[in-house]
């Protein structure tokens, strides 16, 4: 079965205002529409939607990539972490955001590509358009 994604959507916004966002506990919060705590340095750590995320941030290079070891409630007890990829790219009107989820636990990979939809993109992209 399927264990990895990538998801690609563009954004109203630039490469910069997104990075930002994702490595603070504000911009977090106001992007995804839910509280979220974010230690956004190498190292630091983060959750999101309630504690259902969370995580570490492992790599980041300014304005371009976001690495994070990602877990959530749903994971099997005595799951490995997963990972995911923040890759963010400048386009004509704003940035192309992909995902790359990776190491993701058995059978859950298409749950997973529905909560990107649901509980990143469509926020993300009502958040950047106003």
């Amino acid at each position: 079965m399927k264990n990895e994604l990538t998801l690609v959507e563009t954004f109203a916004a630039k490469p910069e205002e997104i990075y930002r966002a994702w490595l603070s506990t504000d911009g977090h919060t106001a992007m995804t529409g839910s509280p979220a705590k974010v230690d956004g340095r190498v190292g630091g750590e983060f959750t999101a939607w309630d504690g259902y995320i969370w995580g570490t941030f492992l790599e980041l290079e300014e304005n371009r990539r976001i690495l994070q070891a990602w877990h959530t409630s749903e994971f099997p007890e005595g799951a490995d972490d997963s990972g995911v990829e923040v890759l963010l790219e400048p386009v004509a009107g704003g940035t192309k955001l992909t995902i790359i989820h990776t190491q993701i636990p058995e059978g859950q990979a298409e749950g997973y590509e529905k909560g990107w939809e649901d509980f990143y993109f469509k926020p993300m992209r009502e958040y950047y358009s106003s």
